[in-house]
């Protein structure tokens, strides 16, 4: 299996997916005097860097993002977007701008210390 999983031509989701893992880092990054940001870390804390971001909006992260990829090989890090998922607050619109979450992702990668990563968007996601 390559380091992502496949995902064409499934039969079995269960067998083409990565094994479920638990984070090994998580917080909350305060964005501005309204938006606070859930992140978390899984896989190989030293590995190459990926982050993911989830469709929507207003759906975060999901415990199954985190089995795409090879916990061996990648440091895997997820987020919910402004007003999504564990972020706070829930469904709020003000300040949650593409310009907001793009800035969003660029200060979490900052935060993270971490100099380049890999995108990985699906849905909403991927037009980010």
């Amino acid at each position: 299996m390559s380091s992502v999983a496949n995902l064409s031509n499934r039969t079995n989701e269960s067998e083409e997916l990565y094994p479920a893992i638990d984070p090994f880092d998580s917080g909350r990054m305060a964005l501005d005097s309204v938006h606070e940001m859930y992140w978390e870390q899984c896989g190989n804390p030293t590995g190459e860097p990926v982050v993911f971001l989830h469709g929507g909006p207003g759906v975060g992260a999901s415990p199954k993002d985190r089995r795409f990829f090879d916990p061996n090989h990648f440091r895997v890090v997820l987020f919910d977007q402004r007003g999504a998922g564990r972020s706070t607050p829930l469904g709020e619109l003000t300040d949650n701008t593409i310009d907001h979450l793009v800035d969003d992702i660029e200060r979490l990668r900052e935060s993270l210390g971490i100099d380049r990563w890999h995108v990985f968007g699906g849905s909403w996601g991927s037009t980010l």
